[in-house]
């Protein structure tokens, strides 16, 4: 009997899946493990392999099209066998299969050149139906390894090498799918259903700076991880929201729902887009406890192996583009959030104290909350008490 292979549902939120690409044709054999197909969903890209050892036969779902979990998308079976369509619902059959887990390294032992390349069957397809030499590939994926955005990469600088002179090109037209297309969805929505003001401020990290430079050494000797600024102002947040539960908070149904807990959004930047995983309980971890889940997350969220369970259900974000040189800007939130700090890049400048003028640290900081749950007094009170967490940093480690 034909074994049917179904979009799997790659986390509770999970509505639709895509798949982006087969790697078999109907008719192709294939081996039980083998990749068959790429799938995504929002911020996820997986592998489906094969269930069992026989023949494509029959393919549900074509390229680029979007299905519920739990639908049947390809029958594996005899190579003279027919497939005979269940009844049976997509999610009841979703809800058999255990959710699947993030891809593993390959440790497969390698007998040719080809197999010892480390590429991913999607991307493998797309280098070799374009005619690109593997060996000039650059893998960013985990252990070098080549992935679909290299190759597309590798084939727009192609493009634009091949490409005609200035005045006789062509506007270039990008689809906007995937992760891309998650964001535009939400920011869209998020300033649609919302309303969103920014304040600044900017709070004197002289000493903070100094207790850094001197904590940093320690914590990475006796924890493997050396504290950043980010850290600290992530910790002087959590403590922050816990006197000021209003930003830590939801507007739904004409209702404000304030959180018992802290789960820290800390906005990621990636080549394709960008994700948010979250620090849950965070104002249960101490100062290293916190810096060690934040550096662990970024980690994982950059190599790709983060869950979706791991990149939802925030109740406050933090950005950070203080590395591009940028000082104050406007967060847009994170849907349903109240509130997202931004932090900006420090600098030092001349400041008077009493009658002399000392060097300082001045770190900006940007709040963007929802005026519907929050007024700007309030607002102001909140950011204000971040500010004296980083500039009487004490507090942030007893």
């Amino acid at each position: 009997m034909a074994v049917k292979v179904v979009m799997p549902k790659l986390g509770m939120a999970m509505k639709q899946g895509e798949v982006s690409i087969w790697n078999k044709k109907v008719g192709d054999p294939v081996e039980k493990g083998e990749s068959i197909a790429s799938i995504q969903s929002e911020k996820i890209e997986m592998e489906i392999e094969a269930p069992e050892k026989g023949t494509l036969i029959d393919i549900k779902v074509k390229e680029g099209e979007e299905v519920p979990p739990g639908t049947a998308i390809c029958y594996i079976g005899d190579a003279d066998e027919s497939v005979q369509e269940e009844t049976e619902e997509p999610a009841a059959e979703a809800s058999r299969q255990a959710d699947p887990q993030p891809p593993k390294h390959e440790n497969k032992p390698a007998n040719t050149k080809k197999d010892r390349l480390k590429i991913s069957p999607v991307a493998r397809k797309i280098a070799e139906k374009a005619g690109l030499d593997l060996k000039n590939l650059k893998g960013t994926g985990p252990g070098g390894r080549i992935v679909k955005d290299d190759v597309t990469k590798a084939l727009s600088e192609q493009k634009r090498e091949q490409a005609e002179p200035v005045s006789d090109q062509k506007a270039q037209e990008t689809p906007v799918t995937g992760m891309r297309k998650v964001i535009a969805s939400r920011m869209q929505e998020s300033l649609a259903n919302s309303a969103q003001l920014t304040i600044t401020m900017k709070a004197d990290i002289t000493k903070l700076a100094a207790l850094q430079k001197q904590l940093s050494p320690t914590a990475e000797e006796r924890h493997g991880t050396k504290l950043t600024m980010t850290h600290f102002v992530s910790r002087a947040a959590v403590l922050a929201l816990q006197s000021h539960p209003m930003l830590n908070s939801f507007y739904k149904n004409e209702r404000i729902i304030t959180h018992p807990h802290v789960h820290l959004g800390m906005a990621v930047a990636l080549e394709k887009g960008l994700v948010v995983p979250v620090i849950r309980h965070a104002e249960k971890k101490s100062l290293i406890e916190l810096a060690q889940s934040i550096s662990e997350n970024a980690k994982k969220a950059r190599e790709g192996w983060a869950g979706s369970e791991e990149l939802q259900g925030s109740t406050f974000s933090i950005t950070n583009l203080g590395a591009f040189g940028v000082e104050h800007f406007t967060p847009i939130l994170n849907p349903p959030e109240t509130g997202i700090l931004g932090i900006g890049a420090s600098y030092d400048t001349p400041v008077y104290l009493g009658e002399e003028i000392v060097r300082s640290t001045i770190l900006p900081l940007s709040l963007t909350f929802d005026h519907r749950v929050c007024d700007g007094a309030p607002a102001a009170a909140f950011l204000k008490a971040i500010k004296t967490y980083l500039e009487e940093p004490a507090a942030l480690i007893l």
